[in-house]
């Protein structure tokens, strides 16, 4: 712990975080001790804009899901996170997470490379709205769906019985009809290159990465710890469990995020 925070308090700092980071919110995460087996296969972009059925579900099951997503909070983690970026001590942070939880806790430089659950965009006119007005109005289409929120994914949708997704009804875009669609990246779908290009500059100018609550198991955050030790920026990792960046990391704590985050705020 000594030694992170001897990193962490020369600055510099670009956090790279993932699922992880989320766990102490309520959010179960997609590999670590929380992580369970999906009931299903993750929906695709070309499934979704292909198949109305496949819509229905999961809309279906993204509205109960966002019952809970839309009032989970920040936790310790998150917070300590803020708080470094108040000290001065982090520049900027790269989120594989959709949950919104950094900006939360107070964050002011956050990239979403995978987008955020609390926006819907239409897929034709491009116009993007808040996720509670698209709840608002999913409410007002299905008067009598109720469903009893059951496990929750980590990229916020619930188990919900198929006699129940049968009967529920989509809404689309109320500016144009287009199909509308979270504002996240699908499977399949590609993170827009500009955005790729953002998180890529913060990190060839950090004076470290501190990973927190990734697996680095794919290639959408590993890519950045490969960019890091490709310029010679010393990596530091936090997260329970082994990373695919261990080998790569010139310091590993295998500790909960939110106690070890909240000591090293607090030291800085």
């Amino acid at each position: 712990m000594r030694e992170l925070a001897g990193l962490v308090g020369d600055g510099g700092v670009v956090v790279l975080s993932g699922a992880g980071l989320s766990t102490e919110s309520g959010i179960p995460d997609y590999r670590g001790e929380t992580g369970r087996a999906r009931r299903a296969d993750p929906m695709t972009y070309q499934t979704f804009t292909t198949s109305a059925t496949a819509r229905r579900r999961y809309w279906a099951r993204s509205h109960v899901g966002w019952r809970h997503m839309g009032r989970v909070e920040p936790n310790a983690g998150h917070r300590a996170v803020a708080r470094l970026e108040r000290l001065g001590l982090v520049d900027g942070v790269v989120t594989q997470n959709v949950d919104g939880l950094h900006q939360a806790a107070g964050t002011r430089r956050v990239v979403e490379l995978h987008g955020g659950l609390d926006r819907v965009a239409c897929l034709k006119c491009r116009v993007r709205i808040p996720r509670t007005e698209l709840d608002d109005r999913l409410k007002a289409a299905n008067p009598g769906f109720d469903a009893a929120v059951g496990p929750i994914n980590p990229d916020g949708d619930a188990v919900v019985p198929d006699e129940l997704v049968a009967g529920f009804t989509v809404v689309d875009c109320a500016a144009c009809g287009g199909l509308l669609k979270p504002d996240v990246v699908f499977f399949g779908e590609n993170v827009p290159q500009p955005r790729v290009d953002e998180c890529f500059a913060m990190v060839a100018a950090a004076r470290l990465l501190l990973v927190l609550g990734s697996s680095l198991a794919v290639r959408s955050g590993r890519r950045f710890v490969d960019r890091a030790e490709s310029l010679g920026i010393p990596i530091a990792i936090v997260n329970q469990g082994p990373t695919g960046g261990d080998a790569q990391a010139l310091l590993k704590l295998d500790a909960p995020l939110g106690e070890t985050l909240t000591v090293l705020a607090a030291a800085g």
